[in-house]
C-alpha cells in the first residue's frame, strides 16, 4: 500500500510539472537581442562587462528544441593580419546545439562551435524570465580571462526581438 501511495504521488507529480516545463520551452521559442553581458566575482559580486560595454548578439530557440547563438564585441574592425583574425577569434562567441529544461536549468548538447573544447559537451545555464525579458547566468568557474578574479559567471541578459 505505501508503494502505491508514492506511485500515486510521483504520477501527480508528473503531471503538474509537465505543463510548467512545456511552457518554459513555449516562453523560450524565438529569436532574443543581447541587452548586457557580464561577468560576477563569486569573492566579491563585483560585475564587470564582457566583450565590452555594448556588445552585440541573437541568441535563437527553435521549436525544435535548437539553440543558435552568436556574440560579438564591441569595437570589432575587419581583418588586415593574421594577428587581426586571431584578436577576432577572441571577441566573439558561437555555437549551436539541442537543449533541453530541468526545472530553472537550460542544458545544451553542443554539436557546433567556435571553441573545439565544447564540442559534445553539455552547457549548463540557469535562466529566469521577466516580462519580454530573459537572463541567463553559467555556472560559477574559474576566470579565464583574469584568473586573479577566482570563480565568476557569466550574467546575460536578453530581449526578445521584434
Amino acid at each position: 500500500m505505501f508503494r502505491l501511495s508514492w506511485l500515486a504521488v510521483f504520477v501527480l507529480f508528473i503531471i503538474v510539472v509537465q505543463p510548467c516545463f512545456a511552457d518554459d520551452y513555449a516562453k523560450t521559442v524565438g529569436t532574443w537581442g543581447l541587452v548586457s553581458f557580464e561577468s560576477e566575482s563569486q569573492a566579491t559580486g563585483e560585475r564587470e562587462p564582457v566583450l565590452g560595454k555594448n556588445p552585440t548578439g541573437y541568441v535563437i530557440f527553435t521549436p525544435e528544441r535548437r539553440l543558435m547563438l552568436v556574440i560579438t564585441g564591441e569595437g570589432r574592425n575587419a581583418p588586415k593580419t593574421d594577428q587581426d583574425r586571431a584578436a577576432l577569434l577572441k571577441s566573439m562567441i558561437a555555437y549551436t546545439g539541442m537543449y533541453r529544461i530541468e526545472g530553472d536549468k537550460r542544458i545544451t548538447k553542443v554539436d557546433v562551435s567556435w571553441n573545439p573544447e565544447w564540442v559534445g559537451t553539455e552547457l549548463v545555464r540557469f535562466f529566469r524570465f521577466d516580462g519580454d525579458r530573459l537572463q541567463i547566468i553559467s555556472e560559477w568557474l574559474p576566470s579565464v580571462v583574469r584568473p586573479e578574479r577566482g570563480n565568476v559567471r557569466a550574467i546575460l541578459t536578453w530581449e526578445r526581438a521584434k
